[in-house]
């Protein structure tokens, strides 16, 4: 270089050093090289300058940025291939001359961890710098960049290191999944916004949250084999693709008690990635790894609460002293709001035979709920046995109907049975509702059976024990009510006709049978509110509750037919019929007197007959 020339590169190199003093930001490497290609092509008289970077899996140097307008609109089209006269003449300058008047001139640049650039530029020939002078612009372009460079990565590492504290301090400081998912996904983005990111999680990590969330299935395994080694192994894996053009890591997001998915980061036109890279993924995995374990553990907390809760309150509103029939409508109710379920049924095994339990929703009522019945009954034999079937598959026309299916016995006492839980959506039920379910059914069968028993002692108290009608007490409770709340009524008194002569002739046992099949034949021509009682001896007692006198005598007078034509062996019955009604003044005993009046005239007139005392 001539005097001239070195004072000109010395007043270039005191503007560099100006604006280098002035420039506030090194993070942004590309917008800093544009700069300093924007201060050469003025210094120097250039026409344009523009600065190429090496694409690994292209073999081609692609323009990083320029002052080209022609480039910059058209990127694709103005790579330059890293061919082998290239790779020859890489270190030293090259001026391209073509004839013209214009010459491009370009030199190579390498750089630590195997990358390379190249910086290319067109000059007039009236300005052309001579080679000495652009080989001393190449030394120096090279040290300066390479500083230049180094500052950047340590600005932009620490500045990911301060995203990676923010994003670590919000993510701890919250117990939603939603939350810390949708924080790591922001990081990595703000981080590597160039990069193609994924989270690969289990299913019960999900969110509904609109998030690149992949679930983490065995299905498609060639294709996700990075993501489930990683899952699998707790260690970070590495793939590149000369085929895709890109690399690809896949960093297991761990906590202290479990692995619980994968972060998927692509990398476009990266051959491989810097290790202090990898660091810095693996960091951010770990750390969300640990606040998606706590995040969740928090929400498992709450929903054992809520648990707890639940099988707290539903037993306790069973154990009120509930009919049968209302605590099992209301534990249905439960069942189905606290597990989304769409049919839910208790089925009770008496003597071989399955009785559905009213309460049941109106599916197990129908012919397509034996095929799900059985299977259950088939599986669960006895009161270990449970059924948590996320895609039920049963060969019959009805297979796809319900694809959830839960089942949990019920033994205790006499009760000897099974609930069934049912939803159409495969995979509906998660393990933790089974397990709920387990322990509701397991706590609730105590309650059904104490309800049961209690109807049950209530019911023998109230019952003959030899007909199956009421006892006398309840007839007389009963009329009693009915003077006190209704309009009318009719009371019909019953007795067997020369019973002495049966039990002579065919002897008390005959006698008991008889007394059953005219208990039978009342109970089969009453109403399901009309009280049939067993009044003393051969006596028996109707009470119709709002029934005139003329509809009594109609059913007094079929039951003395019945009795006539169906019993074995035959006998007759006599019956006194008495009523009341609102507007007169009657007692329970008047209206028994005056039965009893209309029974005797019955017996003395010819038996077998129906008489009406006014």
């Amino acid at each position: 270089m001539n005097v001239q020339q070195r004072d000109q590169y010395a007043i270039f190199k005191q503007k560099f050093f100006d604006w280098f003093l002035t420039e506030e930001d090194f993070t942004d490497l590309p917008r800093i090289i544009q700069a300093l290609i924007t201060l050469l092509q003025k210094e120097f008289h250039l026409l344009d300058v523009t600065f190429y970077v090496l694409n690994p899996f292209k073999h081609a140097f692609e323009p990083e940025v320029t002052t080209d307008c022609m480039i910059k609109q058209r990127r694709e089209h103005a790579s330059i291939p890293f061919d082998s006269h290239l790779k020859e003449q890489f270190d030293d300058v090259m001026i391209i001359d073509d004839g013209s008047e214009i010459k491009t001139v370009q030199f190579g640049v390498y750089f630590p961890e195997d990358s390379c650039s190249l910086v290319r530029f067109r000059i007039h020939e009236r300005d052309m710098l001579p080679t000495s002078f652009i080989k001393q612009m190449k030394h120096d372009f090279l040290k300066v960049f390479a500083r230049i460079r180094k500052v950047s990565e340590v600005l932009s590492e620490e500045k990911r290191y301060e995203q990676l504290h923010r994003a670590t301090t919000k993510i701890h400081a919250s117990m939603n999944i939603g939350d810390v998912l949708e924080e790591i996904v922001k990081t990595l983005k703000d981080v590597y916004p160039a990069f193609t990111c994924h989270l690969f999680l289990s299913h019960d990590s999900t969110t509904d949250r609109d998030l690149p969330i992949k679930l983490l299935t065995f299905e498609n395994e060639d294709e996700h084999m990075g993501a489930m080694k990683a899952y699998v192994t707790g260690h970070i894996q590495l793939y590149d693709s000369l085929v895709h053009k890109r690399s690809v890591i896949y960093a297991p997001i761990k906590g202290a008690q479990g692995i619980y998915g994968v972060i998927e980061m692509i990398a476009p036109t990266v051959m491989e990635l810097p290790e202090r890279e990898i660091r810095f993924i693996s960091l951010l995995a770990n750390t969300a790894g640990s606040a998606l374990e706590n995040a969740k553990l928090y929400e498992q907390s709450k929903r054992l609460i809520a648990d707890l809760q639940l099988i707290n309150e539903t037993i306790h509103h069973l154990n009120t002293n509930l009919r049968f029939q209302d605590a099992l409508k209301f534990m249905i109710e439960k069942i189905k709001t606290s597990f989304d379920a769409q049919e839910v049924g208790f089925i009770l095994l008496q003597e071989k035979e399955r009785k559905v339990l009213p309460g049941s929703t109106p599916f197990f009522e129908s012919k397509e709920a034996r095929i799900y019945v059985d299977f259950v009954f088939r599986r669960i034999q006895n009161a270990r046995d449970t059924l948590f079937l996320g895609d039920v598959k049963i060969h019959s026309d009805h297979t796809k109907r319900f694809r959830s299916l839960m089942a949990v016995p019920m033994m205790r006492g006499m009760m000897k049975g099974v609930a069934i839980v049912l939803h159409q959506e495969a995979y509906h039920f998660s393990f933790d509702m089974f397990k709920l379910l387990q322990s509701l059914i397991h706590h609730s069968t105590l309650a059904f059976t104490n309800a049961a028993l209690r109807e049950e002692l209530e019911r023998m108290v109230i019952t003959d024990r030899l007909t199956n009608l009421y006892a006398r007490h309840y007839l007389d409770e009963r009329i009693q009510r009915s003077m006190e709340e209704d309009g009318l009524g009719t009371f019909i008194l019953i007795d067997i006709d020369n019973f002495k002569k049966i039990n002579d002739t065919y002897g008390h046992q005959v006698g008991d049978e008889i007394i059953i099949q005219v208990a039978n034949i009342i109970k089969a021509n009453i109403r399901q509110n009309d009280i049939g009682a067993r009044w003393g001896g051969e006596e028996l007692a109707i009470y119709l509750p709002k029934v005139s006198v003329h509809t009594g005598l109609s059913i007094a007078n079929r039951l003395v037919q019945k009795v006539r034509e169906l019993t074995d062996p035959p006998v007759t019955i006599s019956c006194g019929v008495s009523y009341w009604k609102k507007n007169r003044a009657h007692s329970v005993k008047e209206l028994f007197n005056r039965a009893d009046e209309a029974l005797y005239t019955a017996k003395r007139t010819g038996k077998n007959r129906v008489v009406v005392q006014e």
